[in-house]
């Protein structure tokens, strides 16, 4: 393959930005070889279309807005419009309480019907190296020495870089599938970030009657605070564990939820107090933090749980009846449009709509856990996914037409159909999604 000629007097690595000095053929930083420099990639975004779904009967869903090229965008169901309820047995209710934290990357007003992550940046960020969801997938025996992914023959030092050809190598969090029984989950760095800062878990067991049951929890590190993809790892695999323990015992999955939101918020705080060693490259310290969104579906009931804009959508397996959403953002968008000071065009075409007013992390000023249950009438699917998918099909409407209809019996599939709908629409944040099937199926079931 033909190369283009070096660039004289580069000034920083086209990929991560350092500083380079004359003569140098590869980042020191990242291992970025500088005799190649790709042109930015078209961006060419997927737009979803959306088509008039009609009511069924049942639970009493919300219906869906009608679909068409008027002027006004359509609105998101929210979870104060689908009959469910709190952990108190009230009916579900927008939050009024704001703290306003990290400023998240803001959006083009949703005329579209997609809103679009683009911050003010030069130019597209090229992978450090080739995409390891292409790359051969070659055992490596125990002991033996690490194969360079991008020219399949140098070996690979203790620091991640190729000692033949000078590539980093991808990190073991750039892509992440796993499958648990019926649910299955899909992450990915995305296309602009250099590092992965979701996490998730997902699982599956019984109730203490042996009814099946299914887990699933997602967290997005919150990217201007210290140690992200530690706060979402740790906040992830505690809500798990406490999750698969707590259901067997015979735990109610609502009161479950709550506890293992509690249990999450507790690790993530406790990653503040670790000792300065840990934070001897990060001179500039704040909390680590993430968001945090967690479903059950377990004995005809489905459980939700939330703290952030991580989100959790219903999808029917009967696309004739409409979808919903069953989360509502700790967001400042989502605040003013709850108390009615602008609608949604207005609040997500401002700059400060997606700062969070909830999430997880020593520097909370309270915690907020939200947690409703629902009994839907009907089969089908439940999505909980971060802001790096819901960006590119933001309405319950918009995710219905691009979960596959086979999603409740090939989770893993849907999820990487999922994650693969939001890099061709730009990949401009990492994106995590884990797929529950409703009801949940025997156990033993899984994916085609």
């Amino acid at each position: 393959m033909s190369q283009m000629p070096q660039q004289a007097a580069l000034a920083k690595c086209p990929s991560c930005a350092e500083p380079l000095e004359s003569g140098d053929l590869f980042c020191g930083a990242c291992g970025y070889d500088l005799s190649v420099v790709p042109a930015p990639p078209q961006d060419h975004p997927t737009l979803t279309m959306t088509g008039p779904a009609t009511p069924a009967d049942g639970v009493d869903w919300p219906a869906p807005d009608p679909a068409g090229s008027g002027a006004t965008p359509p609105t998101a169901h929210r979870a104060a419009d689908v009959p469910g309820t709190d952990s108190g047995g009230n009916p579900l209710h927008g939050q009024e309480q704001q703290h306003p934290h990290e400023p998240r990357e803001p959006h083009e007003p949703p005329a579209s019907g997609v809103r679009f992550d683009r911050p003010a940046e030069p130019e597209e960020y090229p992978l450090q190296a080739p995409d390891p969801r292409v790359a051969a997938d070659t055992a490596v025996p125990e002991g033996a020495a690490k194969v360079c992914v991008a020219c399949r023959a140098g070996q690979v030092d203790d620091d991640g870089y190729c000692e033949n050809c000078g590539h980093a190598q991808p990190r073991e969090r750039d892509h992440m599938e796993r499958e648990s029984g019926p649910v299955a989950a899909v992450s990915d760095r995305g296309l602009r970030h250099h590092r992965n800062e979701d996490s998730f878990t997902v699982g599956h067991t019984a109730l203490s009657d042996g009814t099946p049951a299914a887990v699933a929890v997602v967290c997005d590190g919150v990217s201007s605070a210290t140690r992200p993809d530690e706060a979402s790892a740790a906040a992830a695999r505690t809500a798990g564990d406490l999750l698969l323990a707590a259901l067997p015992r015979g735990t109610h999955p609502q009161q479950a939820m709550h506890e293992a939101i509690v249990a999450a918020a507790q690790a993530v705080d406790a990653l503040a107090g670790e000792p300065a060693s840990a934070r001897e490259h990060t001179p500039h310290q704040n909390a680590p933090a993430c968001t945090f969104v967690g479903a059950v579906v377990a004995s005809g009931l489905l459980v939700v749980g939330w703290v952030g804009d991580s989100r959790a959508y219903w999808v029917p397996a009967d696309r004739s009846a409409p979808a919903a959403r069953l989360t509502e953002d700790d967001s400042w968008a989502a605040q003013m449009v709850a108390a009615g000071l602008m609608n949604e065009a207005e609040a997500y075409a401002d700059e400060r709509a997606h700062a969070i007013t909830g999430w997880l992390g020593a520097d909370a000023y309270e915690l907020e856990p939200h947690t409703a249950s629902f009994k839907p009438d009907r089969p089908g699917v439940v999505v909980v996914c971060t802001d790096g998918l819901w960006n590119y099909a933001e309405t319950a409407e918009e995710m219905a037409e691009i979960v596959p209809l086979d999603a409740a019996t090939r989770p893993l599939h849907g999820a990487r159909v999922l994650v693969g709908h939001a890099l061709d629409g730009g990949g401009h944040d990492n994106v995590t999604v884990a797929l529950l099937p409703f009801p949940a199926p025997p156990q033993g079931a899984g994916s085609a």
